[in-house]
């Protein structure tokens, strides 16, 4: 499955989804002590980085392989072989037949995915603790030994094409945020979409995908997570011995270029077929690399986190204009993202009005300190979201990849302690600094009515949801 390109969405849609994997079997364990004291790394002969991190409270363990591939190592014309990719993984070995990964894992109780995004790629397996052998058995045949055949790839680029047309092209929203990145990021790769385009999907050959897994899939551009009831000394050898004669392979390229300065702002209008219009706001911001990320991340939980929040006080109950408004920031992406705004007006109310709203809740942020007591309450909201975020196994394992992809899992203990120390100043020079017009681009949803075939069309409805 594909992940959209903010980190924040990725970890909030993945946590969601995915908590089933383990239930209700997972305890904090990042709340006592820093990730550093209990998270155990090491680096393989060929390259491959492991972390392991034993929690024994539940017989349970979430292994997990992270490529770091996504559509950003992508080439214009070659847009969606991240994602396309990951589909043919699950396509067999010489070992291990066709459609045969996710069988054995279920057959072994357990379950198992994978999902591309901007930055990465990602597979896990999530397992009773004594059978986390056939995970790192299998993960480790798919990365050497995956067998890329004509007529799989046919099939797949087919059904992803067609995952294309039902996620996005059927779907308003999701058109607007995806034409809004492609006018905000004009050279860096995360112009385009994670899926891809659909005139480049259908362009893609097995050669590009074949060429793709020999530069990408190697340990020297991954590493592995391991989260759960196992002992190091008994797992770590395993690791090495299935994963240890994989050839090292040539690191790849990562440093992409980025976008220079932006010179004014930026607009876009989508007309299509939808319920309501939508607003949809894109600020340049930096990410996990700069410290104001960490004030970016206060001031997104102070605009929309909650019904205490300034955007659904003033907008939503006070101001009865937005069925719902969003602040997110890209805190963990690899290269610099978006600090992205939206909001779905109510029925009668005018994108204009909204957008006016919207700003001068901005504005506010750049000329009035926040009081101390709502910042000390956005910041124990902050605290308490991450610390219970991490009563899932896999969202712990997940969070150390994802701070691992955007930096180095070790500034997982620079996060709490660095919320703690923003200070009304901080947001307001953040505020003037980042979320001004010169630094945004704005996309707006005109909604036209169905035309007469859709109407007719069976189980015709029109697609209306939240960027969240």
């Amino acid at each position: 499955m594909t992940l959209p390109h903010s980190q924040l969405r990725v970890l909030a849609g993945a946590l969601t989804v995915l908590m089933l994997a383990l239930g209700n079997l997972c305890f904090p364990i990042f709340a006592a002590g820093t990730i550093a004291e209990r998270v155990s790394e090491t680096v393989l002969p060929n390259g491959l980085k492991v972390l392991l991190l034993e929690n024994h409270k539940a017989p349970v363990i979430t292994f997990q392989v992270w490529y770091r591939v996504g559509s950003r190592n992508e080439a214009w014309e070659k847009t969606g072989l991240s994602h396309l990719l990951e589909h043919m993984m699950f396509k067999g070995t010489k070992r291990f037949g066709p459609e045969q990964f996710s069988r054995i894992i279920q057959e072994n109780g357990g379950n198992d995915n994978a999902f591309t995004s901007a930055d990465y790629t990602a597979y896990f397996e999530n397992l009773s603790a004594d059978r986390v052998g056939v995970a790192v058995e299998m993960e480790a045949d798919r990365m050497a030994n995956l067998l890329l055949r004509e007529e799989d790839f046919g099939t797949e680029r087919l059904v992803v094409m067609e995952e294309r047309r039902m996620r996005t092209e059927d779907d308003p929203q999701a058109v607007l945020q995806e034409q809004l990145q492609a006018t905000a990021f004009q050279q860096q790769p995360y112009h385009w979409p994670v899926i891809g385009w659909m005139e480049d999907i259908r362009r893609l050959t097995l050669k590009d995908l074949q060429e793709y897994y020999r530069t990408y899939y190697n340990p020297l551009n991954a590493f592995l997570v391991v989260v759960g009831d196992f002992k190091k000394e008994a797992l770590l050898p395993e690791i090495e011995k299935a994963f240890g004669a994989i050839p090292k392979g040539v690191p790849p390229a990562q440093e992409k270029g980025i976008d220079p300065p932006q010179l004014g702002e930026r607009r876009i209008v989508v007309k299509k077929e939808a319920q309501l219009p939508f607003l949809l706001m894109g600020y340049h911001v930096p990410n996990l690399r700069e410290p104001d990320s960490y004030v970016l991340e206060v001031i997104a939980t102070l605009l929309s986190n909650g019904k205490s929040s300034r955007f659904y006080r003033d907008l939503v109950r006070e101001g009865e204009l937005v069925l719902n408004a969003e602040a997110e920031h890209a805190l963990l992406s690899r290269d610099s993202g978006l600090f992205l705004i939206s909001a779905e007006p109510l029925p009668g109310k005018e994108v204009v009005q909204v957008e006016k709203a919207l700003e001068q809740e901005l504005d506010r942020l750049r000329r009035e300190p926040v009081p101390a007591p709502e910042l000390e309450k956005v910041k124990n909201l902050i605290a308490a979201s991450f610390l219970t975020a991490q009563d899932s196994l896999f969202f712990q394992a997940m969070l150390l990849a994802q701070f691992e992809i955007a930096s180095s899992w070790r500034a997982i203990d620079d996060y709490l302690p660095a919320i703690q120390k923003v200070t009304p100043e901080d947001i307001q020079r953040v505020a003037n600094q980042h979320l001004i017009p010169d630094r945004r681009t704005v996309g707006v949803l005109t909604p036209l009515a169905p035309s007469k075939e859709m109407r007719t069309a069976p189980g015709f409805s029109i697609k209306s949801k939240t960027v969240r």
